[in-house]
């Protein structure tokens, strides 16, 4: 199979969807990689190195498009990006399209396959694609909202730690899965007090051996977050419904319970967001303030430390995507049956029941949208 990664496009994305030690693995499988021109010069990975490998540098994204039969990408299509494919290619990226019409409508327009990182699936059910970002956003999440909350920065004026005589800073984490579990573990180790509040017990349970009793698990109902609004300095929103828009668990009325320069960080802001109040940002414009509340929602937070990102996620990514190159989508689906939910869009229908939800169109099960048997 020919397989095609073209440069990044969004905004402040420095990631590439391969290393070059993921070409080797590729080539010697049969397969040839043509790789746009500049493609890893933001995660510090340069033509050559991939040349050396096997890659075939092309000088622009329509050649990647033109030649490639499985696009790998990192983030969701850019609309000229989408207007590129073509209906016998397969897409292979982060899609987050629950929250995303525009994007679910160019997808099914295009005739393309779309297969979503986020939403591939292990044998025991949890995200292996989507859990190395989701551990380097945890951790950017706590820096990030650290750092906010220091006063040049339109925050409260305190630091997460505290000081002899100063009491620590208050960090409440919505959502106990990956990301609130990095998110938490940075918190607990830069000494704030911090609070994990989740709907599962038994994931509570797990957190307080995981972090042997350093941090307060709280089971989330309504009133238990509204408690605890007044006391938090900055909060970390962690939710995640598999393939699905964000629920709200902080509406705007809500702010008026917080203190001012408090900071909300909201890590679910890629599919829709977890605050009523969040909408996406850049790195380089991270933050905007609603009624005195700080908001960091930044919708590629692994894209600020490209050189580990790209690393992790070469390493999750690439097994399920040499499977596909070895045995086409069905045959892979056959033998890695967590593709199967991946697949979020096939032969202009959407194939994902919760993304079909979240964009209001019908859910077509893949095996029709595919002809699988």
């Amino acid at each position: 199979m020919k397989v095609g990664v073209p440069t990044e496009i969004k905004p402040d994305e420095y990631r590439v969807a391969i290393t070059p030690a993921g070409v080797r693995e590729m080539v010697e499988h049969g397969h040839e990689v043509v790789i746009q021109t500049g493609a890893g010069e933001g995660s510090a990975i340069t033509d050559d190195r991939y040349a050396v490998q096997g890659a075939r540098i092309v000088p622009d994204a329509a050649a990647v498009f033109g030649e490639a039969e499985m696009i790998l990408h990192v983030k969701e299509l850019q609309p000229a990006e989408i207007e590129m494919l073509r209906p016998e290619q397969l897409l292979f990226t982060y899609l987050h399209l629950a929250p995303d019409p525009e994007q679910t409508r160019g997808l099914c327009a295009s005739g393309a396959t779309a297969v979503a990182y986020e939403t591939v699936e292990d044998a025991d059910g949890r995200l292996p694609l989507l859990a190395p970002m989701s551990e380097v956003a945890g951790k950017i999440a706590t820096q990030a909202g650290a750092y906010m909350l220091q006063k040049p920065e339109g925050g409260r004026g305190i630091l997460l730690a505290g000081v002899p005589g100063v009491a620590a800073a208050n960090v409440m984490v919505i959502g106990g899965g990956v990301v609130g579990m990095n998110a938490a573990f940075i918190a607990i180790g830069m000494e704030a007090d911090v609070f994990v509040f989740d709907r599962s017990i038994d994931r509570l349970r797990e957190l307080d051996v995981i972090f042997n009793g350093r941090c307060s698990t709280v089971y989330s109902t309504t009133l238990a977050v509204e408690e605890m609004l007044p006391r938090a300095d900055l909060i970390i929103g962690a939710v995640l419904v598999h393939g699905a828009r964000a629920p709200y668990v902080i509406t705007r009325e809500d702010l008026k319970l917080m203190k001012p320069g408090a900071v909300l960080v909201d890590v679910a802001i890629d599919q829709g967001g977890c605050f009523e109040t969040s909408h996406p940002t850049t790195h380089h414009e991270p933050t905007f303030e609603v009624d005195g509340i700080t908001h960091y929602c930044v919708a590629n937070m692994p894209g600020a430390v490209p050189i580990t990102s790209t690393q992790a996620l070469t390493n999750a990514t690439l097994p399920y995507a040499i499977a596909i190159a070895d045995d086409g989508l069905a045959g892979a689906i056959r033998r890695i049956p967590g593709l199967r939910p991946g697949v979020n869009v096939a032969a202009g229908q959407v194939t994902h029941a919760a993304v079909a939800e979240g964009v209001g169109v019908e859910y077509v099960p893949v095996e029709r949208a595919l002809g699988l048997s």
